[in-house]
């Protein structure tokens, strides 16, 4: 079977009909092809285009249900289904769905991609020759890349996360800008795959985008000034953080900037909310 390479598509020719199907034949190498891998009926000498795979049985199969990637072409292929110490199955558009190992996912699954969240995939094989689905590089994601204009300054857009890590998260827009979010401009880090809207902070002059998750000041001092209300609640009305507090401390507690977290407190400060002294905020009664 080494010429009839699986996770593409052949032109094959129907050599005889059997009860379980159809054999079909392609430079002397032969290959099932199931019942209920097709819905027409074939004749003997017909040509077929049909896309190969192996079962669980390791064994060579046949399907006229054709994908929409496979080898050497990528695509956005949609999760179906999120399996714990394993990885995620994705939908390419035929009867077998394709696992995204856990080699090529964040080591944290919290981060993974959720049912209905999309990748950009094509096919390949692992060191054992089973066929799974691999996600792009950063260089091809790159090849589909346009530069954005600088009309795009603070305008929101949305995209796909294609990838993600501690020091920020990577976007592909809708029109194809590629957008980076630092780990400041987000409060929570997105899982790969998500769809996501997000505000343009800077063009950048190779035509990418910095971008950021954080609401608007004005919006975000809100929810900034909500998020320490319930800290204090959750700390016997007392954090040990005040508008002196270092940065870093600061942002690996609340994952915002001094800035913000400034903003929040001189908010709550003007409701009468809380006070501050000896490096700490309280709760007022």
């Amino acid at each position: 079977m080494s010429d009839l390479i699986i996770g593409t598509i052949h032109t094959m020719e129907v050599l005889r009909k059997i009860d379980t199907g159809y054999v079909l034949i392609k430079d002397m190498k032969e290959v099932l092809l199931h019942h209920n891998e097709t819905t027409d009926e074939l004749e003997e000498n017909q040509e077929v285009d049909v896309f190969l795979y192996t079962d669980k049985k390791g064994q060579v199969i046949a399907t006229t249900k054709l994908p929409t990637v496979e080898r050497d072409t990528f695509g956005w292929v949609e999760v179906v289904e999120v399996v714990k110490n394993l990885g995620v199955f994705v939908n390419i558009g035929t009867t077998k769905e394709m696992l995204v190992s856990t080699d090529d996912l964040p080591i944290y699954e919290n981060v993974w991609p959720a049912v209905e969240d999309k990748l950009y995939v094509t096919l390949g094989t692992d060191r054992k020759g089973r066929l799974l689905a691999l996600p792009a590089s950063e260089g091809i994601i790159e090849m589909q890349c346009v530069d954005a204009p600088v009309e795009a300054l603070n305008q929101t857009l949305h995209g796909r996360v294609y990838r993600t890590s501690r020091e920020g998260t990577v976007i592909l827009t809708e029109e194809n800008y590629r957008g980076f979010v630092h780990h400041t401009e987000r409060k929570t880090e997105p899982r790969l795959g998500e769809w996501v809207k997000a505000r343009v902070i800077e063009v950048k002059t190779d035509g990418s985008l910095n971008m950021s998750l954080r609401p608007l000041k004005q919006h975000g001092m809100i929810e900034d000034a909500d998020v320490i209300l319930q800290r204090l609640e959750e700390n016997n009305g007392v954090i040990p953080f005040s508008d002196k507090s270092d940065p870093d401390d600061i942002l690996g507690t609340f994952n915002i900037s001094k800035s913000a977290f400034k903003r929040a407190l001189g908010k709550l400060m003007k409701e009468g909310k809380i006070e501050q002294h000896d490096g700490e905020t309280h709760l007022k009664k």
